[in-house]
């Protein structure tokens, strides 16, 4: 069978249309790129709204410690929080140094003033085994898809440390980032198994 060229254009301008068609409307349904920004925003803002924020680092980076101490801002465009627990022991993590992590973290977006959080995530129990990173990595994925907010605290804490980290979906899990959810963890980094 031969087609002509005028043919097998309008064929495909035909199945074009309506997928392009379904496409316009599911984005119409839906909420914009902006919008669900400004939520995550909001929902940052809404918690910290009950903090004491500090939008720079110490230029010692000595922090206040402990469960009122204040949540710092890590990055320029306030996308990355942090409160210091526990400000660990030793010397500064290394370029590529293997850090094992566990978690618990909870969804700002059911913060509540008062209310207790609720996890959605946590790997504490010591019968699963930790989560890791290299630190500072970008090759690998077993690094990569924890984001870069993760990691942000040991920039300025040594391994042993403790740390409430809001992180907002950008810097967040990588297979989340579309979600465009932010998310209180609680952090405890340790050294590698030897």
């Amino acid at each position: 069978m031969i087609f002509n060229k005028n043919f097998i254009i309008s064929a495909l301008c035909a199945l074009a249309f309506p997928l392009m068609a379904f496409v316009a409307s599911s984005c119409s349904d839906d909420n914009s790129y902006t919008d669900l920004l400004n939520t995550e925003s909001k929902y940052v803002n809404n918690f910290l709204a009950d903090q004491v924020v500090i939008a720079e680092i110490p230029a010692d980076t000595v922090f206040e410690t402990g469960p009122d101490a204040p949540y710092y801002m890590l990055d320029e465009d306030g996308r990355v929080f942090m409160q210091v627990i526990n400000p660990g022991f030793g010397p500064k993590v290394a370029d590529n140094e293997m850090v094992y992590f566990r978690f618990t973290r909870y969804p700002l977006a059911y913060y509540e003033p008062g209310e207790d959080m609720i996890p959605d995530q946590s790997n504490e129990n010591m019968g699963y085994d930790a989560n890791y990173f290299r630190f500072g990595n970008t090759t690998l994925t077993s690094t990569t898809q924890w984001g870069t907010g993760i990691q942000m605290p040991l920039k300025y804490l040594p391994l042993n440390s403790q740390v409430n980290i809001i992180i907002k979906a950008e810097l967040g899990i990588t297979s989340e980032l579309s979600y465009v959810q932010p998310y209180l963890y609680d952090v405890r980094y340790f050294p590698a198994r030897n």
